[in-house]
Parts: structure tokens; C-alpha cells; sequence
């Protein structure tokens, strides 16, 4: 399994686990949502599940349930800031198709 993170999704990442004060990482994952069925959920991790699959990309820990391993396969997360709008993004090789207002996808 390979994730990967930019050099600029990391230094957001690095700055709100800062802010924070706590956390060892990021949960990469996905959950059913929207019209074209999978959306992408990031969450912190204060305290690893022991099932989870550990990925360290750019420095940044990475656990992500077994489970979800399949959808995120060679993906890339990225943090792009445009000016009007700011936020992450995925890059998945994965993906076949993507609902009309980005929310969700379908492998």
C-alpha cells in the first residue's frame, strides 16, 4: 500500500497537530456518502487502533483501517490554496468517477 503526502499537505498537517497540542497523526479513510457513493474523511489520531495500518509519508504518521486500504491504494493527498479556495486534496489512481460537485467518488 502506498499513500503518499506532498510537501505541502505535510506542513498543514505539521501546523494543526501544533495547534493542537496532541495527536500522532492523521486517519486517512473514506466513508459511504454522496451521489456517486465514497467520500474521504481525515481525522486526528491521538491513540492508534491497534488494527490500523501504519504509513509514515513526508514525515506525517498515517493509519488507516484495514478496511479502506483497497479505495486508497497509490493515492496522494494535497493541500492547494488557489486564493478563492483552500483545502485538501486527493489524487487516486483508484478513482472511476466523481459526483458533478466533487463530494464524492466511485472506484
Amino acid at each position: 500500500m502506498q499513500l503518499e503526502v506532498t510537501p505541502q499537505a505535510a506542513e498543514r498537517i505539521r501546523a494543526a497537530l501544533a495547534g493542537r497540542q496532541k495527536g500522532v497523526g492523521l486517519r486517512v479513510g473514506v466513508k459511504t456518502s454522496g451521489c456517486s457513493g465514497l467520500a474521504y474523511v481525515l481525522e486526528f489520531v491521538d491513540h492508534p487502533q491497534a488494527s490500523d495500518l501504519h504509513y509514515t509519508s513526508d514525515g506525517i504518521d498515517l493509519y488507516i483501517d484495514p478496511k479502506n486500504q483497497v479505495y486508497l491504494e497509490g493515492t496522494v493527498l494535497d493541500f492547494t490554496d488557489n486564493g478563492v479556495e483552500s483545502g485538501f486534496t486527493f489524487h487516486n489512481p483508484n478513482e472511476k468517477a466523481r459526483c458533478g460537485c466533487g463530494e464524492s467518488f466511485t472506484v
